[in-house]
């Protein structure tokens, strides 16, 4: 991928939100040597839970890929903010691990990440292609449907 990745939001049509503050005790990145782990990111939307219910319930699997996209659209604004804005310090991403919050004989996982996964292909290219993690729990925080969370490894 030759384009910077700020021109690639802008082909892609993509503005970043801001990257918003934890709700508990815990950081959004941390840096250990050349990885960047980003803490699991739930499908917020100009400042407010989206995405609210359970997939396969109140939740369709088409709307339960969009959170997913949502959530990686916050992850990346998260690295956005711990990198002073400089995206093409990116150098890959290492695994992504999402989170489902599934009724009891949903079993289509995968696929609804496949939204958060898809959207970080789209934004980083190659480097962006990671190992995953996709697996239906009984509940997330504030009743969302989907949470992600990823590590990166970073240039510099």
């Amino acid at each position: 991928m030759s384009a910077s990745v700020a021109d690639r939001l802008k082909d892609l049509g993509i503005t970043l939100p801001g990257a918003s503050a934890p709700t508990a005790t815990y950081i959004p990145t941390k840096r250990i040597g050349s990885s960047l782990l980003v803490s699991g990111q739930v499908p917020r939307v100009d400042g407010k839970m989206s995405f609210v219910g359970k997939v396969g319930d109140t939740i369709s699997p088409e709307e339960a890929r969009e959170a997913a996209r949502v959530c990686a659209l916050n992850i990346v604004a998260q690295l956005h903010a711990a990198l002073d804005g400089d995206l093409d310090r990116v150098a890959g991403c290492s695994r992504v691990r999402g989170f489902v919050n599934a009724a009891p004989d949903f079993g289509a996982h995968a696929a609804v990440i496949n939204g958060a996964s898809d959207l970080i292909v789209e934004i980083f290219g190659e480097r962006g292609r990671h190992t995953r993690t996709a697996i239906g729990v009984g509940s997330l925080p504030h009743g969302v449907a989907v949470e992600v969370d990823a590590d990166f490894e970073i240039n510099r």
